[in-house]
């Protein structure tokens, strides 16, 4: 499924779109693996910008952000990450705000009992 991102880098006056496609089940259909595809793939396309050289298959670190499941003004909802480096926001997708909210907290709560914890560093998207 083609997903679209709106990504803006700090310090940066416009966001550029970009196409991304992590997943190819419909949103209402998304289990907690396809979220954690899209997060990851989020997070690589917004350190993409501002890392065009970077290595596609760095490391993710699916903690470091702030994020929310807002609803959209023509319908469904979109994820917006914010971090340091900008934010991205992907979207709109039909699945209702609180069913795609737990999910991504079931996905970073999962994240955060792994061990050994990806370190963090400059190998590492987060």
């Amino acid at each position: 499924m083609d997903i679209t991102v709106d990504v803006w880098l700090r310090g940066e006056n416009h966001a550029t779109t970009h196409v991304i496609c992590p997943v190819h089940r419909e949103p209402r259909e998304w289990t907690d693996t396809d979220v954690t595809s899209l997060l990851v793939a989020m997070l690589r396309m917004l350190d993409r910008a501002k890392h065009p050289d970077a290595p596609d298959d760095r490391p993710v670190a699916l903690r470091g952000f702030s994020w929310i499941v807002n609803p959209f003004e023509s319908g469904g909802v979109v994820i917006a990450i914010e971090m340091t480096l900008g934010a991205i926001v992907a979207g709109p997708f039909d699945i209702p705000e609180r069913e795609l909210n737990t999910m991504i907290q079931n996905v970073l709560a999962a994240e955060r009992a792994k061990v050994p914890a990806v370190s963090g560093g400059p190998t590492t998207v987060h």
